[in-house]
């Protein structure tokens, strides 16, 4: 088939250029042409909370990036889904996550719907930000008219859907695994890299850091007078798109500086494996959540994970197979981190880690998309 996927590629940076350059590939690979259309312009720099945009990595090979979209020009919008509506596609998807970008991608997609052979799908991030603004459900609202249907990667979101959507089709499919980062590296030469002591063990806080991920909890935690006494560090890695004056207090606070590797700064694709390979176990401690793909990075390089039970966290962590899932508090925290490194079961968790990432593929998701885009036509033709 011909297929079409509008949303964040390189030249940006994050999450959201690795998934849909993932996912873009993964229909390369099933012998689909496939092409991605990313932005000339993503975000104004005045809304950018991070210190750029942009990737410092070279462009992914063996599939095509076309820089198209410019998120607040409304010509641009016009244009960019006449050009898409005359290429003819089959299947045309957008990766939603913000409904800033509800008035520029649905009105591309209603241009794009005046071509009857073409089928819009829409894979959901969220439809309710964790961090609210002003026309948020407007925009949102505005977005989802011309999709046909939707595929949601957790329940939370499909369960947030159902007031956007009506009974549009929508389908539950998780994130797939983030295996786009290499393979682990020798646990000491990481550290090496890292300047950490292998003598230590090694929590793993990773991502952008927002209010919402919850560092200060486990920050909190840690502040636990338990773990001076022990050799577990906790490496903090990512940049800090929230004031960070709280954490450097709670830092200062409880005496933690020593004991803590903050790399706060935007880690690189080509970095990930360094800090998955060097940390014995992930810490996810969200206030609130949909789902997370540093959970999906997690299971690639086959950490075990302590997540909060908020959003969709605790449907990809069976609790007690792959990690523990806690309730989002500082105390809970604390005891889930000294359970697992006191736990007599870890390599057994480890093999059921290797089992449950099983589930994650990418050609689970591709497979998905086909399904719901034939349901979508042959209710189309009825």
């Amino acid at each position: 088939m011909k297929v079409a996927l509008i949303g964040t590629a390189h030249p940006f940076r994050g999450g959201l250029a690795s998934y849909n350059e993932r996912l873009i590939r993964e229909f390369v690979d099933q012998g689909h042409e496939a092409d991605l259309f990313t932005f000339t312009l993503q975000y104004p720099n005045i809304l950018f909370p991070g210190k750029t945009q942009y990737s410092e990595e070279p462009a992914p090979k063996g599939i095509r990036i076309i820089p198209l979209v410019n998120s607040i020009n409304p010509f641009n919008w016009w244009s960019v889904g006449n050009q898409i509506r005359k290429a003819d596609y089959d299947l045309v998807l957008v990766k939603f996550w913000l409904p800033f970008m509800g008035p520029c991608f649905g009105t591309i997609l209603r241009r794009v719907r005046r071509n009857p052979k073409t089928t819009v799908i829409s894979i959901i991030d969220n439809i309710i930000p964790h961090e609210s603004r002003p026309g948020d459900r407007v925009f949102a609202k505005y977005f989802v008219g011309p999709v046909q249907g939707f595929i949601a990667m957790s329940q939370a979101v499909m369960n947030d859907l159902k007031g956007f959507v009506g009974n549009k089709p929508s389908v539950y499919s998780p994130h797939p695994l983030f295996d786009n980062f290499g393979q682990s590296v020798d646990r000491s030469a990481a550290l090496e890299k890292l300047g950490l002591d292998p003598a230590n063990q090694y929590l793993l806080f990773f991502g952008l850091i927002r209010d919402y991920k919850g560092l200060d909890l486990l920050l909190e935690a840690y502040a636990d007078q338990r773990f001076r006494s022990r050799n577990i560090k906790l490496i903090v890695a990512g940049e800090f798109y929230a004031d960070r004056t709280p954490y450097d207090a709670l830092i200062e606070k409880h005496g933690l500086a020593e004991d803590i590797l903050l790399a706060d700064h935007f880690i690189q694709d080509s970095d990930v494996a360094t800090y998955f390979s060097a940390c014995d176990l992930l810490v996810q401690p969200y206030k609130t959540a949909t789902q997370s793909g540093v959970t999906q990075i997690a299971f690639h390089f086959e950490k075990p994970m302590i997540v909060t039970d908020v959003g969709g966290l605790a449907e990809m962590c069976p609790d007690g197979k792959v990690g523990y899932v806690v309730p989002p508090e500082p105390s809970a925290i604390a005891e889930a981190i000294f359970r697992y490194f006191d736990a007599t079961d870890r390599d057994a968790m480890a093999g059921m880690i290797r089992e449950e990432k099983k589930k994650y593929g990418w050609e689970i998701m591709v497979n998905k998309l086909l399904a719901l885009r034939q349901q979508l036509k042959t209710e189309q033709n009825k």
